[in-house]
């Protein structure tokens, strides 16, 4: 479709959806085509191939398994070795351990982090559809708010929303798998070397991020969008099973689309992607009064002000009006979603094939997703 035939289409399907001439402008621009593919195409493997940080994790989920999840990344990550506390990312330790690995830095930090419930975490490694990914369960709140402030916030007590059920840490720097290059440096060069000598292979090896900068998930074990056990039919135990596989999926579909497209945000294309392959991958199908209810929109054209999709109206926020839009954009797309579910049911087996299915969606703008031709658009992505 030629530029200038995409955004008539576009322009329409958003008036048909009740766009007026004073929101059309700021819904184009949010509704702007999503996801781009690297200059190379679309990934050859799929699901996608393993990352470098995963043998290290591996080695971190045995040790788990012998002395216990808390006690083994503390023995590998300086950050839980030092205290919350504001200021902290600031102190001439905290900077010493984080950013030259040196572990003897924290020992004035003692305990360090102290969680509420250390036994209940669990590391896992995940097949995906992004590769295996390493995966940490916090069971109770305070010790996933605690962890994700050691992980993504440098230590320091920032808030940490309470409809924050997930986080993708990124970009994280791994000094014990700097220290296991450096044992392997040494060995090729036949035994211990100068402190100068590993400074200049150290220069070499920081552009080589994939060497030492890690992925990982946090999860929290919540109900799923904080939608109540009674609203989906099933009891309280039932309910907080599936949302852990649920909330594990959709953010594995994020971990995929950043892999890919290297674009990971709050955006309502990437949560109707990532809710459908939660749900196919938690329920083993998709249901659109599911999908709806965790947005919010179980009684659309009303909306729930506390629902999630008020988290998805951008920066600057869309106004109200545009919003409503929004609103009814979403109602067609999980409409169309449910459809397409049914009629490709066997493309929803496998990771291949919902990773394939991912790529698809993604190839699509909101307008498209929410349009008529939809099921066969997505169908003919696929191929």
């Amino acid at each position: 479709m030629a530029a200038g035939e995409e955004m008539a289409f576009r322009t329409e399907v958003l008036a048909a959806c009740g766009a007026s001439a004073g929101t059309m402008a700021e819904l184009l621009a949010y509704t702007a085509r999503r996801f781009k593919l690297p200059s190379g195409g679309a990934p050859r493997e799929l699901p996608l191939p393993d990352e470098p940080h995963l043998d290290a994790w591996l080695r971190y989920a045995a040790e788990a398994e012998r002395i216990g999840v808390f006690p083994a990344l503390r023995n590998r990550f300086v950050q839980l070795r030092f205290p919350i506390q504001s200021g902290i990312s600031e102190e001439e330790d905290y900077r010493s351990a984080t950013r030259r690995g040196l572990m003897a830095a924290a020992a004035a930090h003692a305990p360090g982090i102290v969680l509420r419930r250390p036994a209940d975490l669990e590391l896992t490694i995940c097949p995906t559809i992004a590769g295996r990914v390493p995966v940490l369960v916090v069971r109770e709140r305070e010790d996933f708010v605690t962890l994700v402030r050691a992980f993504s916030h440098r230590n320091e007590p920032v808030s940490v929303p309470g409809a924050m059920g997930a986080c993708i840490v990124t970009g994280f720097n791994n000094w014990d798998r700097i220290a296991d290059h450096r044992r392997e440096w040494e060995r090729s060069q036949g035994g211990p070397q100068p402190e100068a000598a590993w400074q200049d292979e150290f220069q070499r090896l920081i552009p080589r991020k994939e060497l030492y900068q890690d992925r990982f998930i946090i999860l929290s074990a919540g109900p799923y969008s904080g939608v109540d056990a009674a609203a989906v039919g099933l009891d309280p135990a039932a309910w907080l099973a599936r949302s852990l596989v649920l909330r594990r999926e959709h953010e594995f579909t994020h971990y995929f689309t950043y892999r890919v497209f290297g674009a990971m945000q709050n955006h309502l294309l990437d949560e109707l992607i990532a809710d459908f392959v939660g749900l196919v991958r938690a329920s083993g199908q998709y249901r659109g009064e599911l999908a709806l209810r965790f947005l919010g929109l179980e009684s659309y054209p009303q909306w729930r002000a506390d629902g999630r999709l008020q988290a998805y109206r951008g920066e600057p926020p869309l106004s109200d009006a545009a919003t409503a839009v929004l609103c009814g954009l979403a109602f067609r797309a999980i409409e169309n979603l449910e459809r397409f579910s049914i009629r490709n049911a066997p493309a929803l087996d496998g990771l291949g094939a919902l990773a394939r299915l991912t790529l698809a969606l993604a190839g699509l703008t909101l307008e498209e997703m929410a349009s008529e031709g939809m099921v066969d658009r997505a169908a003919a992505l696929m191929r």
